[in-house]
């Protein structure tokens, strides 16, 4: 199977039932992820994020077009203060439950999968910024976290 790098961009935080979230868009295609797509995939994210617990709010998503019918919504949020909560949902893909292959109709994922590998390239910075930001300083500082995202451009710059 040939391994082809994909385009990682980085959007605007926005607020979601209470939390923010700093969010990702992972796609081959140089226009971008298909807005009908994004805002499907953004419908559903209430039901990916949990119930407070004390922890600063704060979520990262991943949002990743297939180079198929399918579209996946990764989001990871922070709780007990330095664990990662994670909750998917993905649209046109039946190996994970869903009933079509529309890339617009997003279902909650129930496999125990939590990202590829072109997902996956968030997760060590954030790793990183939430110890750098929140955890490290004597006060947290969320705003810092949310501003301090991966660099914009491949998903494979780190190999």
């Amino acid at each position: 199977m040939a391994f082809t790098e994909k385009r990682l961009l980085v959007l605007p935080p926005v607020t979601v039932a209470g939390r923010r979230i700093k969010r990702y868009h992972v796609t081959a295609d140089p226009r971008g992820i298909d807005p009908g797509v994004a805002e499907a995939a953004y419908a559903i994210l209430p039901e990916l994020l949990p119930e407070p617990d004390g922890t600063p709010p704060v979520t990262f998503t991943v949002l990743h077009r297939g180079g198929d019918d399918g579209a996946y919504l990764n989001a990871y949020s922070w709780v007990w203060d330095n664990a990662l909560h994670f909750a998917g949902a993905a649209a046109g893909q039946p190996f994970l439950g869903c009933p079509d292959d529309d890339p617009s109709h997003f279902v909650r994922v129930t496999v125990p999968l939590i990202g590829c590998v072109w997902e996956v390239v968030p997760i060590l910075h954030e790793r990183d910024a939430w110890v750098r930001h929140v955890l490290a300083p004597d006060r947290p500082d969320p705003d810092a976290y949310l501003a301090d995202s991966v660099a914009e451009g491949t998903t494979g710059g780190r190999l």
